[in-house]
């Protein structure tokens, strides 16, 4: 049985995707005992590129191929700034770093990184490249959230609630819906549509080992 486009991308990415969804942070935050300041880092970081990841989303709405390809990604751009962005707000204010002490911190070159790739596509790629960073940041987290669902301790908030925003039904539906619209790409593109796709998935993945390493850095 011949590989989907998306699988085909994920073993282009050979034992990166590995290493990032079985990284230490994510069984660290699972387990409850991740260091507080690498967490901290972690959400100050990632929340930097909540807004290009938003456009990003929307992109991939407005260029999808029909109203019900539309459908499924309008539901999940309002989990992600409802529920999400909550889950960030209520995490600065238990980490006790509010909105001047963030604004105090540079971001990291990872964070530049991904802020640059995601306004890029955004505004430059093709629908199958703005999947593809998609596909990555939401597959390669269901995939560790399902993983390290089991072991979650329940005891803080702080690391439950980014396991479950990763895991579960509704997000296998997210992933399987941006899935298909990607597999569905790559059966209408030509060759040089497909490498640029396979481009974008790549460099994606490399951010999201660096980011994961970026948490640990001194």
């Amino acid at each position: 049985m011949s590989k989907t486009f998306t699988e085909e991308l994920r073993a282009a990415a050979g034992d990166q995707w590995n290493r990032v969804i079985n990284h230490r942070f994510t069984t660290e935050l699972a387990r409850g005992d991740i260091d507080r300041n690498v967490l901290k880092k972690y959400l100050i970081q990632d929340h930097r590129f909540l807004d290009a990841f938003v456009v990003l989303l929307a992109s991939a709405i407005a260029k999808a191929r029909s109203l019900d390809d539309r459908i499924p990604g309008c539901q999940f751009l309002g989990l992600i700034t409802g529920k999400e962005n909550t889950y960030f707000e209520r995490s600065f204010e238990v980490l006790g770093c509010g909105k001047e002490e963030r604004a105090k911190i540079p971001d990291q070159e990872v964070t530049k990184g991904f802020v640059s790739l995601m306004s890029e596509v955004s505004s430059e790629g093709t629908l199958g490249e703005i999947l593809s960073v998609l596909v990555v940041a939401e597959w390669s987290y269901l995939s560790w959230g399902e993983k390290v669902l089991p072991i979650t301790n329940r005891d803080d908030f702080l690391t439950y609630e980014w396991v479950d925003l990763h895991s579960g039904d509704y997000f296998n539906e997210v992933v399987a819906y941006l899935r298909g619209l990607l597999d569905k790409e790559g059966t209408l593109i030509d060759d040089e549509g497909k490498e640029k796709c396979k481009a974008a998935f790549l460099r994606a993945i490399q951010l999201e080992e660096d980011f994961f390493e970026m948490a640990y850095a001194a």
